[in-house]
C-alpha cells in the first residue's frame, strides 16, 4: 500500500513538472501569481487515549502564491519568499486502523535566503479535514487543523527546482462544535520537491 501511494505521488509530481511552464509570464504578458508547485510526503504521528498512536502518511500538493506584489503596494519590501500556500491533501492513516484524511490547508510562509540556494522558513495557518477514523477524542469526522512549522528549502537548480524538508505541528479539533472535542495533536515530518517560477 505504501509503495503504491509513493509511486502514484511520484507519477503525479512528474506530470506537474513536465507540464509546468518555463516562465511566469502568461500569454497576455501579465505575470502569474503562482510562485510554486510541489508535492510533499513523510510521516506523522499523534497519541490517542484508547487506541494505538494515530499515524499517517501524508500526501500534500502545494500551490504557492507570491505575496510580494501585494506587499509592494504598501511599500513593504521583503527579502526572500513570502507566499500564501494552498495545500490540498489526501493522507493515508496507517494506525490505529487503515483509514484516510482528505482536505486542504491555507498557510502563510516566509523563507529567508541565507545563501542563493538555502532558505530556512516558518509557516502557519489553518486547514479543514474530513477523517474516516473514529476516535474517543473527536465526535465529528469534519475538523479544523490549525498548524505551524519550520523547515528549509534547498534549490537544486537555482530559483527553479528545490527540495523541501520540515517539521509541522498540527492540532485537529472541531472548534467545540460538538462534544467530545479532545483534539488530536500530530507531529508531521515532511519532505518533497517543488518547482518555482
Amino acid at each position: 500500500m505504501k509503495k503504491r501511494l509513493f509511486l502514484i505521488g511520484l507519477c503525479f509530481l512528474t506530470l506537474i513538472l513536465l507540464s509546468a511552464p518555463e516562465s511566469r509570464a502568461s500569454t497576455d504578458g501579465k505575470k502569474s501569481f503562482i510562485k510554486e508547485i510541489g508535492l510533499l510526503s513523510g510521516y506523522s504521528y499523534g497519541s490517542l487515549k484508547d487506541k494505538d498512536d494515530y499515524e499517517l502518511v501524508p500526501l500534500i500538493l502545494r500551490i504557492g502564491f507570491d505575496l510580494k506584489p501585494f506587499l509592494n503596494k504598501f511599500n513593504i519590501d521583503s527579502k526572500g519568499l513570502v507566499e500564501f500556500l494552498l495545500e490540498p491533501f489526501a493522507n493515508t492513516v496507517i494506525s490505529p486502523d487503515n483509514n484516510a484524511e482528505v482536505g486542504f490547508n491555507l498557510l502563510f510562509r516566509y523563507a529567508f535566503p541565507l545563501t542563493e540556494r538555502f532558505y530556512p522558513y516558518i509557516e502557519g495557518g489553518v486547514g479543514f479535514v474530513y477523517m474516516t477514523q473514529h476516535t474517543l477524542e473527536q465526535s465529528t469526522q469534519y475538523n479544523f487543523v490549525p498548524q505551524g512549522g519550520v523547515g528549509v528549502i534547498y534549490f537544486i537548480k537555482k530559483n527553479k527546482l528545490a527540495l523541501n524538508a520540515g517539521y509541522r505541528y498540527r492540532h485537529l479539533s472541531n472548534a467545540s462544535i460538538k462534544s467530545p472535542n479532545g483534539g488530536i495533536n500530530v507531529n508531521m515530518f515532511l519532505a518533497g520537491l517543488s518547482l518555482f517560477y
